[in-house]
């Protein structure tokens, strides 16, 4: 069973929502567009809003649904490493010749799951650095050092290694983000330019 489970979550976790999106209904890669990540930072900037909030309602989904496995199976482990294992998947997916997202929208879902005020501590620390920076990764890899300093303080979730890896994790999947920064050519989440990747959709109305 936790063989299976395992294998679920990474399957779940897989699934290119972003890639499915732009494919079906605008007739295009978009990892071929904008910053080229499947995810639904990119998404937004290059299909609009509409198809970013989708992605990253599905991605939510993918991790919170992985998480709770394990609860739904009476498994005794901790549910948020099933929660990891998907956003392993949507970071490398089989389905999409393991070319996958940057690890945030999955993980949101998954900590929503097994442990709600890391969630809170997680994300309010997501937007509040991306609101003082302006870049999107800074904001990122923050969700990996709260995590991990949560993980350092709390008598209840001992999982330090596990949280370290993750945030070197981050960086290894930043790690484009992080050399156009020093390069001074990262784009901030306000930057008007990245309106130029904008892409109309083919047909319906599924852009905005």
């Amino acid at each position: 069973m936790f063989s299976l489970m395992v294998l679920a979550s990474y399957l779940i976790g897989s699934v290119p929502t972003a890639l499915l999106v732009g494919k079906l209904i605008f007739g295009v890669d978009i990892r071929d567009h904008g910053s080229k990540n499947p995810g639904a930072t990119n998404t937004l900037r290059v299909l609009g809003k509409r198809s970013a909030i989708f992605v990253l309602l599905i991605d939510l989904t993918k991790g919170a649904v992985a998480t709770y496995l394990p609860i739904y199976f009476n498994l005794e482990v901790e549910p948020l490493y099933f929660g990891l294992i998907a956003v392993v998947g949507h970071c490398f997916p089989i389905f999409a010749g393991f070319k996958g997202g940057k690890a945030i929208a999955t993980t949101a879902g998954a900590l929503l799951i097994a442990h709600y005020p890391l969630f809170i501590i997680a994300y309010v620390t997501f937007f509040l650095v991306i609101f003082l920076t302006k870049y999107v990764f800074f904001g990122s890899i923050s969700v990996g050092f709260s995590m991990l300093i949560y993980a350092v303080f709390s008598p209840v979730l001992e999982s330090e290694l596990i949280f370290l890896l993750f945030l070197l994790f981050l960086f290894y999947l930043h790690r484009t983000n992080i050399r156009n920064f020093i390069l001074g050519i990262e784009p901030k989440i306000s930057d008007r330019t990245l309106y130029k990747d904008r892409i109309p959709p083919k047909n319906g109305d599924f852009n905005m």
